[in-house]
């Protein structure tokens, strides 16, 4: 078998094995466009594999059956197999079924240093897949690789400035925003058991007006501590 998974293909084939034709002022080497190449369409998990495999050893090998006996013309049947595997490797053996119609093509190459060839023309295009009887187990297989990429690592970070200074305010949330970013207002020291004196309706309208064009929003909270008014004196004016 032909190196059978380079990187890129198409496109009609060369006329010639021996010229360099130029395109857009760069080379094209055509001197193994007649070379016969195998393609493979192969399941993710298997191109995976092919693609983090040692480049320098075989990655596998094909085996043709041929039934001598059989009185039909029966087409050869093609297996893809691959070293004993150990835990959490595909199946060794997978089926290559032959595709008889299907365009011409033509393998391109590009090198690291942007060098473009022409690796030879499509012979044969397979389909590949897992033998039936290896269903459960690549299925199984798929479903746990799957399942462990989808974990994601939870991370602790710890937030210097948590006063909330770098978060959006919303529309009229300015002033507070502001007020919890200063130092925070004393309360007053007048204990909770002591009853505040209530203001004059009119001048408590006219301390309120003061504080709204100060800031359009208010806690009531904050309103307390401003007028030191009760909190009952304050819900009359709602």
């Amino acid at each position: 078998m032909e190196d059978d998974h380079v990187k890129n293909h198409g496109g009609p084939a060369p006329s010639s094995t021996t010229t360099t034709t130029t395109t857009n002022s760069a080379y094209l080497d055509a001197t193994r466009s007649e070379r016969s190449v195998w393609l493979m369409k192969c399941p993710p998990l298997l191109t995976r594999s092919i693609q983090t495999s040692d480049p320098s050893r075989p990655f596998g090998k094909v085996v043709v059956s041929i039934d001598p006996l059989s009185t039909d013309n029966d087409s050869p049947k093609f297996t893809m197999v691959l070293p004993a595997s150990d835990s959490g490797n595909p199946p060794d053996l997978y089926k290559m079924e032959m595709s008889k119609d299907f365009i011409p093509m033509c393998v391109f190459s590009e090198s690291t240093q942007g060098r473009l060839a022409v690796e030879g023309k499509v012979l044969n295009k397979f389909d590949v897949r897992p033998r039936t009887e290896d269903f459960d187990s690549y299925g199984k297989l798929c479903r746990e690789r799957t399942k462990k990429h989808m974990i994601k690592n939870r991370q602790i970070k710890v937030i210097d400035n948590d006063n909330g200074t770098n978060m959006r305010p919303l529309p009229g949330m300015v002033g507070l925003m502001n007020m919890g970013c200063n130092e925070k207002k004393k309360v007053s020291s007048k204990g909770s058991e002591m009853k505040r004196t209530r203001r004059d309706r009119g001048e408590m309208e006219e301390v309120l007006f003061k504080l709204f064009e100060r800031q359009p929003n208010w806690t009531l909270r904050h309103l307390i501590q401003e007028t030191d008014q009760p909190e009952v004196m304050l819900f009359s004016y709602r």
